[in-house]
């Protein structure tokens, strides 16, 4: 299984003597392309850009996250990027008209290769799960922010394994509660920590250490091997 927080539900599913382990998802090498979306070139440019890249459902629970744009719509300094596209894209994309929000850009869907260029223009990934979810999900994504060293501004259910782990190694900030206060006061935290040239590259290093300890293909790989006895 994918997450630490799930072991206790399998072991009791699983006949007495078998042996469970915890392998995670892992990631391997992208390839580097020129991304299609040039943030300099939209009402976005020269902010800092929280970014979501992927599936927007109602799995995700994205509609706290136009609830924040909206609170931080007074600081000409910060923006939020949608890229991909799901069942409540275009929903998301007509509140956010209707709201007249004008730190906000929703995007298609971009290749893979285009990935580490689009957020090398941003400053932090978003990570969304809708509070329903009863299960310990860590989502690809995240692998993804981790491996280009973006730290991440989550929101997701209580209790998610994602919450240890993103306090832990201390990689961006967390929000388990749903509530747009608080994932303001967490955003505003981040960004302040942002502002600081150490401290961003600290956190921006512990983002991609974490990747090569936990989500590397190569980690895996050990692992796998050590399971089947080599």
């Amino acid at each position: 299984m994918q997450s630490p927080g799930n072991l206790g539900y399998f072991s009791k599913q699983t006949s007495a003597g078998k042996k469970i382990e915890v392998l995670q998802n892992w990631l391997g090498t992208v390839g580097k392309k020129a991304c299609s979306i040039c943030l300099q070139d939209t009402h976005l440019a020269g902010r800092k850009v929280f970014v979501y890249a992927g599936n927007m459902g109602v799995a995700q629970g994205m509609d706290i996250f136009i609830d924040l744009a909206e609170r931080l719509q007074p600081r000409k300094d910060v923006g939020f990027l949608f890229v991909g596209r799901g069942s409540e894209a275009r929903r998301l994309q007509k509140e956010t008209v209707r709201r007249r929000l004008n730190n906000v850009l929703f995007q298609d869907e971009i290749e893979p290769d285009e990935i580490p260029a689009l957020y090398a223009q941003c400053c932090a990934g978003i990570v969304a799960l809708d509070p329903k979810h009863k299960t310990h999900n860590i989502p690809g994504k995240f692998l993804t922010y981790m491996q280009s060293g973006l730290p991440v501004l989550a929101n997701v259910n209580h209790g998610n394994d994602l919450v240890t782990l993103i306090r832990k190694e201390d990689i961006g900030k967390v929000c388990e509660t749903h509530s747009v206060d608080m994932l303001e006061t967490l955003a505003l935290a981040l960004l302040d920590k942002l502002d600081q040239d150490t401290e961003c590259a600290e956190l921006q290093n512990r983002c991609r250490k974490l990747f090569e300890k936990e989500f590397a293909v190569e980690r895996a790989v050990r692992q796998i091997v050590l399971a089947l006895g080599g």
